[in-house]
């Protein structure tokens, strides 16, 4: 007979969609069930969900997991909750449903109300909560609909509104309890928490007319968030961790220590640094790098820096797709593995603006420097060595900010794949990439090893050092010299592009 082992389930849910799995201390993902969502764009700057449907689609790959479990002998013992981050729900507390479609983290609907804030609070902001006021805000959200929905108003009147990020809305419902709580990852990145102090800025809230009795209760990632209604998945198991999943993710690829640094290819390419338990010196530096919570456990927390580029993978599938360059990305990996570099030309991935040294929405993609000499594997290699130089400037910002130097970069995601990209990453930051096994996995197993720190896997969480006999390093192979030769001519076509950014525009 085969003997039963423990595993957590372990919930990820994104905004492109969810899954559920179970983790077993070992770090063995299994019984994986996954269920794709959709995004709603009604008019420019709106980006919605159902968060009904999240729920649902939640719920619906847990019992499939849990059945899985069930015929392999597994016996699960907890759960533990990933979600993306700084998505908005306003639902009923008595039907339980949403009342209006959520807010997206991607939306920038109030981007004009938030700038006319700006000149008041955004240094505080980024002082106290890390980033600037920006261009969305769950709470501007929350209090633009108490004023204009009237269904939002009333439950509000009659003490059944409910308000919070994904992780808030499913907590409340997973758990018999109905906890009402969001988490220090979550409300970080929400754009309204007091990193130090781990409380909410009021004041802020108070700018937004955002009433305060509607906020969770702040807690810590790792704990107790009770236990898992029977009703809903059929098992009675503690709810023990809860956060954002750019933050699990880095805790699945063992990034955990001060000069650590995660770099996530999907869309677009997420930079975190992980600088230890004291906040940067040089908050607000630069705009596009924002002061997360690495992880809170306890009264402690570890901080992070984060920077993205917005197009990184979508570059590729738009010179895929639309342009019909190359058959698909890894085809540009093979061609760009032929070329001896990019002989002159420069392709910059700035097809939504640039963040990285400054914020320039009006900022765009080129390819220059292409003669009659260029070859189809010159562009291919510049097209990569674009992605490659954009995350080394974001990497520089994040050195900068915190003024923490970047030891090693732990990579992941679907662009993770092209070693041409990840050598050229080596040679422009200069530091060892480490590429993990099965990063599309990191953040079920990272939450999970969050859930297991408590005790059930033992009170240590897996550090990236542990060698994987499937991972693999790339060392930097180009002299200082040579990177310090690369990257001006890099800095000197971002200066270009900001200048004719910058330039009066005919109507």
């Amino acid at each position: 007979m085969t003997m039963s082992r423990d595993v957590i389930l372990a919930i990820d849910e994104g905004t492109s969609g969810t899954r559920a799995a179970t983790v077993s201390a070992d770090g063995e993902v299994t019984c994986l069930d996954y269920i794709g969502l959709s995004v709603d764009t009604p008019r420019p700057g709106v980006v919605e969900q159902d968060a009904d449907a999240i729920l649902e689609r939640t719920l619906k790959v847990c019992r499939a997991t849990i059945a899985q479990a069930d015929k392999e002998g597994q016996r699960i013992v907890a759960l533990a909750l990933a979600t993306q981050r700084a998505t908005a729900v306003l639902w009923d507390k008595a039907t339980g449903r949403a009342l209006v479609p959520a807010m997206v983290w991607q939306d920038t609907r109030y981007a004009a109300d938030l700038d006319r804030l700006a000149p008041a609070w955004d240094a505080t902001l980024a002082r106290e909560v890390g980033r600037a006021g920006g261009v969305r805000s769950p709470y501007l959200w929350a209090a633009r609909h108490l004023q204009e929905t009237p269904a939002v108003a009333q439950a509000f009147r009659d003490k059944r509104l409910g308000f919070g990020t994904v992780d808030t809305w499913l907590l409340w419902h997973l758990s018999r309890e109905r906890v009402y709580v969001t988490t220090s990852t979550n409300a970080a990145s929400a754009g309204a928490y007091v990193l130090a102090e781990h409380r909410y800025q009021r004041g802020w809230l108070d700018a937004l007319g955002f009433p305060q009795d509607l906020l969770p209760e702040l807690r810590a990632d790792a704990g107790d968030f009770g236990r898992t209604d029977p009703a809903l998945l059929g098992i009675d198991v503690p709810i023990l961790a809860s956060m954002g999943d750019q933050h699990a993710g880095a805790i699945g690829l063992g990034c955990l220590d001060r000069g650590q640094a995660m770099c996530i290819h999907g869309t677009g390419s997420f930079i975190d640094l992980v600088i230890g338990d004291a906040l940067p010196p040089k908050a607000g530096l630069y705009a596009g790098t924002t002061t997360m919570v690495a992880r809170r456990v306890g009264d402690a927390s570890q901080f992070a820096v984060e920077t993205f580029v917005a197009t990184t993978g979508s570059a590729l599938d738009w010179i895929c797709d639309k342009l019909r360059w190359f058959e698909n990305a890894a085809e540009i990996s093979r061609f760009a593995a032929e070329a001896d570099g990019a002989n002159g030309v420069i392709f910059l991935p700035a097809l939504t603006g640039l963040r990285v040294p400054q914020m320039q929405p009006h900022a765009r993609a080129a390819l220059t420097g292409i003669s009659m000499a260029s070859t189809r594997a010159e562009v291919a290699y510049a097209i990569l060595e674009g992605i490659a130089h954009s995350v080394a400037s974001c990497v520089t910002a994040d050195e900068e900010v915190s003024e923490v130097g970047v030891s090693e970069l732990i990579v992941g995601g679907g662009l993770a794949s092209s070693e041409p990209l990840l050598q050229m990453q080596a040679d422009l930051i200069g530091v060892p990439i480490r590429r993990k096994p099965n990063t599309a996995r990191a953040t079920l197993r990272g939450i999970a090893f969050l859930a297991g720190s408590t005790g059930l896997f033992g009170t240590q969480l897996p550090r990236s050092t542990a060698a994987h006999a499937d991972e693999r390093v790339f060392e930097p192979t180009i002299s200082a010299d040579q990177r310090a030769a690369r990257r001006s001519l890099w800095h000197a076509r971002v200066r270009s592009e900001l200048e004719h950014a910058a330039m009066p525009r005919a109507d």
